[in-house]
């Protein structure tokens, strides 16, 4: 799975996409909301650390997820 951060613009906040091995959007989610319904991802109880991933990773770098 990988991970990047999408830089919002004026009143569009920052969101965070989730994809699969073949880059298919899994997930889309705002970065300053707390994270819900994780288990649909298969990231049950991975909360804090995807949060801290999402703290440090920069806008526009896709990125792997390593700790799945």
């Amino acid at each position: 799975m990988y991970i990047i951060k999408v830089k919002g613009k004026v009143k569009i906040p920052d969101y965070i996409q989730l994809r699969d091995d073949s880059f298919v959007l899994v997930a889309y989610f705002r970065a300053d909301r707390p994270l819900k319904n994780l288990e649909k991802y298969g990231l049950q109880g991975k909360e804090e650390e995807l949060k801290k991933v999402i703290d440090v990773l920069p806008f526009g770098k896709l990125q792997k997820l390593k700790f799945i």
